[in-house]
């Protein structure tokens, strides 16, 4: 067994094919001064029938997995057209008198090894960018045909060391039936494109495999909990593909329940809407029966591409969306980069402590052409829907009256262009740091509704990067400390009669749900793959028994207690639901 990383939900049973990796044989010797003009012109060429080729991909790709994932390819094409990765490339060759193609090897590795030694995952993954572009410009240089995956339509599991989103856009989902990758991470942009086709993905297994595996071996991987069977014997495959059978079962069983009301026995309502980024995973929301989109992460439409999207094309994405949920409630976050997120063509300053520095809210406020670009674009779209405003990462009042002024900026634009909006958008905060906990009763006065970002809000109230291996494990999500933010935050919320709503991980956690129904939430934000399993579970879990339940709860002095008594509460829950 193989313990890898789980980074796309599924079971695959299947043989292997191992992709090899990209191995190319170069001249040594030196060219002469007067060929210099010919590689420029070999080069030149090289990178126009480059960037042909990743526009026709990300046409095809566009098809597939839809507009917002087809934009990774952007950034494919920015490199090419990045001055500092061709300067480099150039003085090479004007200096050093080398072939085009060696000069592009000798930059590919110079910055894929400068981004592997920075301790930032943001930036090792545009070192694969980097190596996917050079290899694509390198095969052109060389007339080096691509990489095939097996001509028969026998289904494999796909193995690389790492998978880059070009060659993953050759794949057909139907004859993948799993991948698994020895480097990458969970955010990177192959992990994305993996859960957009449906297809399960095992990633960072590296330094973990006794023997390397071979093409024509039998492999189970489980892109749920990251785990790799090698060579699996008999009983294995027979649990696996029972497992397969019975997720199968359970997603026909749950597809029932999608359009059914989420209430309680005992008569509680609770809004089970969606977190998305992109037009897929609507898709994948609104057949599941969400009530909305309770998070709509922008930063997809920022990331990814060469400039900053303008006002028009923010709109037209925001507005399809609205129409789409057909007067469905719509909460647009606005861009929340910095932290781990980074544009290519925004320069961030360099900081010790990013994540506690220029990000999210504090960008847009210094950033106000930008900021007002978003907020002019999400108004236009609010004449489409049940659309409204949520600003991430506030801290202060002041943050707040601060992004409502450059709203009310916007609202006088528009109106004296006869442009149509909602004049009365309702604005809400994102609740995830302590020092919102702590003046919530404030913040409630100011907004319409709020939201909580458990991811940060955890983060941040037990300083603990959950990124850090080192204190990874430290990142306790029902840590006493966090109930009692949460206790505090829902109190504050309605006390003054402000709708409250959850957006982060822990929302859409099953194990949860009799927090959230004790503490009387409004609305859970959550993946759009865990609504029907929240539902099902909501459908038959009394409120009553929850508050009993987190009533024991705030009692509890550790961890490890609060998990002993939430996990022996599901099990006498699915013990009498079986009865």
């Amino acid at each position: 067994m193989i313990h890898g990383i789980g980074a796309s939900a599924g079971i695959a049973i299947g043989k292997a094919f191992v992709l090899p990796n990209w191995e190319w044989d170069l001249p040594e010797q030196k060219i002469d001064v007067g060929d210099l003009a010919r590689e420029f012109d070999r080069l030149y060429e090289g990178i126009r029938t480059s960037k042909s080729e990743i526009e026709q991909m990300k046409d095809e790709l566009r098809e597939v997995v839809g507009t917002e994932e087809s934009y990774i390819f952007d950034a494919h094409i920015a490199i090419l057209e990045d001055p500092v990765f061709m300067n480099e490339i150039q003085g090479i060759i004007q200096r050093q008198y080398k072939a085009a193609e060696v000069a592009v090897k000798e930059a590919i590795d110079h910055f894929v090894t400068m981004f592997d030694l920075l301790d930032d995952e943001y930036m090792k993954e545009r070192a694969l960018d980097i190596k996917d572009v050079g290899n694509r410009l390198l095969k052109h240089l060389l007339g080096a045909p691509e990489i095939t995956l097996p001509a028969d339509t026998q289904p494999f599991i796909l193995v690389a060391k790492e998978l880059s989103p070009s060659q993953l856009a050759h794949l057909n989902p139907n004859h993948v039936l799993g991948i698994a990758t020895l480097a990458g991470s969970t955010t990177s942009h192959s992990s994305i494109m993996a859960r957009a086709l449906g297809v399960p993905l095992v990633v960072g297994i590296e330094g973990k495999l006794d023997h390397v595996i071979q093409t024509g071996d039998m492999l189970i991987i489980d892109g749920a909990t990251g785990i790799v069977h090698l060579e699996p014997n008999d009983k294995l495959i027979d649990y696996y593909t029972e497992q397969q059978h019975r997720q199968r079962e359970a997603g026909q069983r749950l597809k029932g329940i999608a359009q059914v009301r989420s209430v309680t026995p005992d008569g509680k309502v609770i809004e089970l809407s969606a977190n998305i980024s992109s037009i897929k995973e609507l898709d994948v929301a609104l057949s599941s029966g969400t009530s909305g989109v309770g998070l709509f992460r922008t930063e997809f439409l920022y990331m990814d591409r060469n400039r900053l999207p303008k006002e028009e094309e923010q709109t037209d994405v925001y507005r399809n969306v609205a129409e789409q949920l057909s007067g469905r409630s719509l909460i647009i976050r606005t861009l929340d980069i910095g932290g781990d997120k980074h544009l290519d063509y925004f320069e961030l300053p360099e900081e010790e402590n990013p994540f506690l520095g220029y990000r999210a809210i504090r960008i847009c406020l210094d950033k106000t052409d930008l900021f007002k670009t978003q907020l002019r674009a999400i108004l236009r779209t609010s004449a489409y829907g049940e659309v409204k405003i949520m600003y991430p990462l506030i801290s202060s009042v002041e943050e707040v009256r601060g992004a409502n002024a450059l709203l009310e900026e916007a609202k006088r634009e528009l109106q004296a262009e006869g442009i149509a909006f909602n004049n009365d958008i309702e604005v809400g905060i994102m609740i995830e740091l302590p020092a919102a906990v702590m003046i919530a009763d404030m913040l409630a006065k100011e907004v319409d509704f709020f939201s909580i970002g458990t991811n940060d809000l955890v983060q941040f109230t037990l300083a603990v990067d959950r990124m850090n291996d080192q204190i990874s494990h430290l990142y306790e999500p029902y840590h006493p400390a966090v109930l009692r933010m949460l206790k505090m935050t829902v109190e504050a919320a309605k006390r003054n009669g402000t709708h409250i709503g959850v957006c982060g991980e822990l929302a859409g956690d099953v194990r949860a749900l009799p927090i959230w129904l004790a503490l009387d939430v409004d609305e859970l934000s959550m993946s759009a793959h865990a609504i029907l399993p929240i539902k099902e579970r909501l459908l038959s879990l009394r409120q009553q028994d929850s508050r009993s339940l987190f009533d024991d709860l705030m009692q509890c002095r550790t961890s490890a207690e609060i998990h002993e008594s939430l996990n022996a509460f599901h099990r006498q829950f699915d013990m009498g639901s079986e009865q």
